[in-house]
């Protein structure tokens, strides 16, 4: 499963790799993408959009399942 997050308040790679880092952290993530030229992040793996977005807002950025356009 792949889930894809708008990630706001990442202003730089090591905003990115930031993030990153917290969403590999978090049980049943496969692989990770972060791009904050995007804002976004996409996440494969069995974790559900809650437990993703909680562990991107534990480091200061807001996240939100972006839409599917």
């Amino acid at each position: 499963m792949a889930i894809t997050l708008s990630v706001t308040g990442m202003t730089c790679s090591h905003c990115a790799h930031t993030v990153s880092k917290a969403l590999k952290a978090v049980a049943g993530v496969e692989k990770v993408s972060v791009s904050f030229d995007t804002g976004r992040a996409r996440v494969e793996g069995k974790a559900g959009p809650g437990v993703l977005i909680r562990a991107i807002e534990e480091e200061g950025y807001k996240a939100q399942v972006a839409d599917s356009k």
